[in-house]
């Protein structure tokens, strides 16, 4: 009978966490909506534009940014949640050979970096992902990206970090208002399936006009 109330007890606070994280996750969101709404709606039009126009998406980001940013290109590619022709885009988290490479030869701070300056085109968008803006990587690729005349769209969270200072008036920053890294990343995957399903219903206008 012991051994049963303990479990039960046991249970019942690891529900009191879950619920809290729902909670907290909630709370983001809805944070990030109050804020971020019109900027998700100006870079979903941003890459549009580009991949309408014959331009591709470039994406980065590590650890579990750099699984959104997978995800965010398999999106493309494949499909997000209607039939459309497949969409141009590169996640430049993926190529094992090409990051370690760099890596061993070079500095970390340079495996997007010297990606985005071979792969980039002027008004290629390059998304770059980071839960603290802090990436030593990813800034690297943004001042590429400048210097590729790229359009750049920042996924970010926290006050922004040191990336916040690098963005230009024709930038885009989508920062999640939130201090948890956990509570980010979960924002971070709406944002982009916001995108998505933007990027979605403008193709499907398009094929109506």
């Amino acid at each position: 009978m012991i051994e049963i109330v303990e479990k039960s007890y046991k249970e019942q606070q690891i529900a009191n966490r879950v619920t809290q994280h729902f909670n907290d996750s909630i709370e983001a969101k809805k944070a990030t909506q109050l804020v971020m709404t019109n900027n998700i709606a100006a870079a979903a039009l941003m890459l549009h534009k580009a991949l309408s126009n014959g331009n591709k998406i470039l994406c980065c980001g590590n650890g579990g940014s750099a699984a959104d940013s997978q995800h965010f290109v398999a999106e493309l590619i494949n499909r997000f949640e209607i039939e459309r022709a497949p969409l141009a885009a590169i996640s430049l988290t993926t190529d094992t050979s090409v990051i370690t490479a760099i890596g061993n030869d070079y500095d970390y701070t340079q495996i997007f970096s010297k990606q985005v300056s071979a792969l980039g085109q002027k008004d290629d968008v390059f998304v770059a992902i980071s839960t603290s803006g802090n990436s030593a990587n990813i800034i690297t690729a943004i001042k590429a990206a400048h210097a590729k005349s790229l359009k750049i769209i920042v996924i970010s969270g926290k006050d922004g970090g040191d990336i916040q200072k690098l963005i230009r008036k024709d930038d885009i920053e989508l920062r999640v208002p939130a201090k948890n890294t956990a509570r980010i990343q979960e924002t971070h995957i709406l944002i982009i399936h916001c995108l998505c399903d933007a990027i979605d219903w403008l193709y499907s206008k398009d094929s109506m006009e």
